[in-house]
């Protein structure tokens, strides 16, 4: 379903040229979840960003479900990110002052659906992931893993067949962070859908169909690392 080729993105971070892929090729199936680990600063959520066509490869091709992502335009970039991408993204991007039931019905509403159908939709999410006795608390009245659930059951509440996820774990306790790797999962086998998760959490990769490392660019296989 996803297919990287060749896929090759530099950039500067001060006086150094940063390889955040240098080559990458990676196939994810309908239906796998596939994790990628690295150091802070080694391009893992460049990876992800130029998935979801956010970021343009300088060479090599992305494609999903057939499709070129790198040659979209902005118009169709934002139509692909609302109908076929879930992208839970670290840094939350909640509302502030609004309901985490609210916070996680708007990406349905953004895409034309009514709020109260909107909320109907996202309310079994935000249960599954244990928040049902937080629904009206807005975001300066959740704590940070609480937020990253919320941030979650947005991504999912549209059903989207590819997800992308920026260390989700990196705010929850050890038990929600199996919980939530193994609802990836879930969604992953059960509903076709393909997940890429970057993370630092060695446990919660271990959890994962495949796993990768990114380092100096390129994607070596878990089984293969040194060492």
């Amino acid at each position: 379903m996803l297919e990287l080729e060749g896929v090759v993105k530099h950039y500067r971070a001060g006086a150094d040229d940063v390889r955040a892929a240098d080559g990458i090729d990676l196939s994810v199936a309908g239906g796998e979840i596939v994790a990628v680990q690295g150091p802070s600063g080694s391009g893992k959520t460049t990876l992800l960003l130029l998935i979801a066509g956010l970021l343009r490869p300088e060479a090599g091709t992305i494609r999903f479900a057939g499709r070129d992502v790198s040659g979209l335009s902005d118009d169709e970039v934002s139509d692909y990110l609302m109908r076929d991408v879930g992208f839970i993204y670290q840094s939350y991007r909640l509302m502030p002052r609004v309901s985490a039931l609210e916070n996680a019905a708007m990406k349905l509403v953004g895409g034309g659906m009514g709020l109260r159908e909107a909320k109907q939709r996202a309310l079994p999410w935000l249960e599954r992931l244990g928040l049902s006795d937080r629904l009206g608390n807005t975001p300066e009245e959740l704590s940070g893993g609480e937020r990253q659930r919320v941030a979650i059951a947005r991504a999912l509440s549209r059903d989207p067949r590819l997800i992308l996820a920026d260390e989700p774990t990196g705010n929850l306790d050890s038990a929600r962070s199996v919980e939530t790797i193994e609802l990836l999962g879930t969604l992953a086998h059960e509903q076709g859908a393909a997940v890429v998760l970057v993370t630092h959490d060695t446990e919660a990769a271990q959890l994962t169909d495949r796993g990768y490392t990114l380092r100096d660019g390129r994607l070596l296989d878990r089984e293969r690392l040194p060492t």
